[in-house]
């Protein structure tokens, strides 16, 4: 999830950020208890969306300034041009930030999110995790284009193209992103080149994905990669490295064991959890 951390490192905690049916390591990112994470993949009543909302939806978190995660592939990105022109009515600071992968660029939603911020000048940061495929298609097979960031900058937009497995790369191109949408020069778009390490479900064996790629990409993984830059500056050794897979471990364990123990939404509740 190097995206997702360079990405909400970058950004302001005030910032708004438009999520996927992808989005746990966005929430993670931004600092949503991973308890209530569980939680909900749990269907618990303490789970981010009252376990309502499913691991689809886990992501949201209006404390957390993370309003929305959608799983209609591309339908964040008119969704997060409308929440940037109420921060420019309102004259707030703020930026939206919203993220899909390369499948979305296809759609309708793409053209007209991006063509409607730039024309209103609106402040948002696009994000497009590519990751080579949708689904089980290869961009390849569906994309003509130069670069995803190029086609974005055929709407006016300004974009860059980044390393999505280098952390540190991601984090310097959205403070760059952040700092052009601040000024009030109007969105920005940032393509993030990366892999998706399985397949596009538990269920997906990936097997249409030629083996020498995966193998490529894998020897990439941004974990293994961030840990050597931190080690080449000494700022990181194998000892402080293992404390922190045990930390991990024990948040992930502990967060299991708390959306088991959670209770179930009452029925009736859900009654008071829609517009009649």
């Amino acid at each position: 999830e190097a995206v997702a951390v360079g990405v909400v490192e970058a950004l302001s905690g005030d910032d708004l950020l438009v999520s996927t049916y992808r989005g746990h390591g966005h929430a993670l990112a931004r600092g949503v208890p991973a308890k209530a994470l569980m939680a909900e993949l749990f269907g618990r009543a303490t789970g981010t969306c009252k376990g309502l909302g499913g691991s689809m939806h886990a992501a949201i978190s209006t404390s957390h300034n993370i309003p929305i995660a959608t799983a209609i592939v591309g339908s964040g990105i008119p969704i997060t041009a409308g929440i940037a022109l109420a921060l420019k009515q309102r004259k707030e600071k703020r930026l939206a930030a919203v993220f899909f992968g390369d499948g979305a660029v296809n759609t309708g939603a793409f053209a007209e999110g991006l063509n409607l911020a730039a024309v209103w000048k609106l402040p948002v940061v696009f994000i497009c995790e590519n990751n080579q495929y949708a689904e089980f298609t290869n961009i390849k097979r569906t994309f003509a284009g130069e670069s995803i960031a190029r086609r974005a900058e055929g709407y006016g937009v300004g974009a860059l193209q980044v390393d999505g497995n280098d952390v540190v790369a991601v984090f310097k191109a959205t403070k760059k992103a952040s700092e052009h949408v601040r000024r009030g020069e109007g969105p920005f778009f940032l393509e993030c080149i990366t892999y998706r390490m399985k397949g596009h479900g538990v269920y997906d064996t990936a097997w249409y994905r030629p083996k020498q790629e995966v193998e490529e990409w894998l020897r990439r993984d941004p974990i293994p990669l961030f840990r050597r830059k931190l080690e080449q500056r000494g700022l990181i050794d194998n000892l402080k490295f293992s404390e922190l897979e045990k930390e991990v471990e024990r948040e992930i364990e502990e967060a299991v064991t708390y959306a088991e123990n959670s209770p179930l939404l009452p029925f009736e509740d859900m009654f008071n959890l829609v517009y009649v």
